[in-house]
């Protein structure tokens, strides 16, 4: 029998058992629903958390800190402790390292605290209150959509100036123009000269709830002790250039702190890399528990599958017997039941498909979570859809192939 003949006679017996078809290809419809829903989520998930933890710091960028600032596992009690008492990072310890810097670099400090910020009434509440030197803005690749950022001369006078994200700005100035009006943060004013271009969200967090002060301005009274900073921050052009950079900067900061050669650091400097690091595990646990997931669906929508082509065996004895004794072959029996249960697999896995994609889009669009379609996942769901449905035919198809022609004529 020519496979485009198996393939007419499949999709005639399909369409003439639709109920019985729905039914065998609920299992794979199922399986390959939530594979193409979940991979596009996770597709999105990695693309959109790639750049964000690759644009946390900034490109080619890392921090001298007293310990990570972002956690990518569970710590235990006594690293905690030991982190604890480590000293924290100075004035005289960021200064050291920016003069001994030998590589073309930018380097900024930081401080930051959550605060409330008031004007004439209004209270915007839990606002990152960021204390830094006039680089900083250059090492976020933060631009200024409007005013400008405080100058060099500001920062060393410590001047009450802040520059704001577009949230904060919107919420406390919804019918006026911010720039030149003053605030108060803990009852100090601050007068604004600068608006920063919006940064967006990341995972439906806002990132422009933020207000960035000079280091030396008032906040450092309540932001850290006096003399001290939460980190240094440094920009590299290049990833040679950065590698270098956190050299010598361990070196400095080695010799700071009288570290001898096999002791370790009792600072850190952090990068990107430790963000990817973490939604790396996460991708690794995903990888894992997807495919297992999918399989056991794919695997019950087999055994369906089966038992429908089974009882289809049975109540088509006779029509198997008629074929074989008007000249079919074994071979042409097999190739129509393997064709028609194929057939049914790879239908359920189109209309999952379909379905997945639908359900991602829907996830886009009420959560803050992204979808990224992957063509490998709509050609892995159709063929392990065709695999389900061959691996579950073969049995039933076997089984008409060997039923003797004159005894099937006899079956009613």
């Amino acid at each position: 029998m020519p496979i485009l003949e198996a393939f007419r006679l499949a999709f005639r017996m399909i369409w003439a058992q639709k109920l019985k078809s729905g039914f065998s290809v609920i299992g794979v419809f199922i399986g390959v629903t939530f594979l193409i829903a979940v991979w596009t989520v996770v597709e999105g998930m990695n693309q959109y958390m790639t750049d964000s933890f690759a644009n946390f710091l900034g490109a080619h960028t890392y921090q001298v800190r007293r310990f990570p600032g972002f956690n990518t596992g569970e710590i235990s009690r006594e690293q905690r402790r030991e982190w604890q008492r480590r000293p924290r990072i100075s004035y005289d310890d960021a200064r050291a390292i920016e003069a001994a810097l030998t590589v073309p670099v930018v380097s900024a400090w930081e401080s930051e605290r959550m605060s409330d910020v008031v004007y004439e009434g209004l209270v915007a509440r839990d606002i990152r209150i960021i204390g830094a030197t006039p680089d900083y803005f250059e090492v976020r690749e933060w631009k200024i959509a409007e005013g400008r950022a405080f100058s060099a001369q500001e920062a060393n006078v410590g001047r009450a100036v802040l520059v704001i994200g577009e949230e904060l700005a919107t919420r406390l100035f919804p019918d006026e123009d911010p720039i030149g009006r003053e605030v108060r943060i803990r009852s100090v004013p601050y007068r604004i000269i600068g608006i920063v271009e919006s940064q967006g969200n990341m995972l439906g967090l806002s990132l422009d709830k933020f207000a960035v002060a000079p280091a030396l301005s008032p906040v450092k009274r309540w932001i850290n002790p006096t003399n001290l900073i939460d980190g240094l921050l440094v920009k590299a052009p290049d990833e040679p250039t950065m590698l270098a950079a956190m050299a010598e900067t361990e070196a400095v900061m080695r010799k700071r702190r009288g570290l001898r050669p096999a002791q370790d650091n009792n600072f850190v400097l952090e990068t990107s890399e430790a963000l990817l690091d973490f939604w790396g595990k996460i991708n690794q646990i995903l990888a894992v528990a997807l495919p297992g997931l999918v399989s056991i669906s794919l695997v019950v929508g087999g055994i369906v599958i089966m038992n429908i082509m089974l009882m289809s065996v049975s109540e088509r004895t006779r029509e198997i017997g008629i074929r074989k004794a008007l000249g079919a072959k074994r071979r042409d029996i097999r190739r129509q039941f393997l064709v028609e249960s194929a057939a049914l697999a790879v239908l359920g896995a189109t209309l999952g498909i379909g379905t997945g994609l639908g359900v991602a889009w829907i996830v886009e669009a009420i959560s803050p979570m992204p979808a990224s379609i992957s063509p490998v996942s709509i050609v892995l769901a159709l063929i392990l859809g065709g695999g389900v449905g061959i691996g579950a035919g073969i049995y039933p198809a076997a089984r008409a192939a060997k039923l003797d022609p004159v005894n099937a004529m006899r079956q009613e």
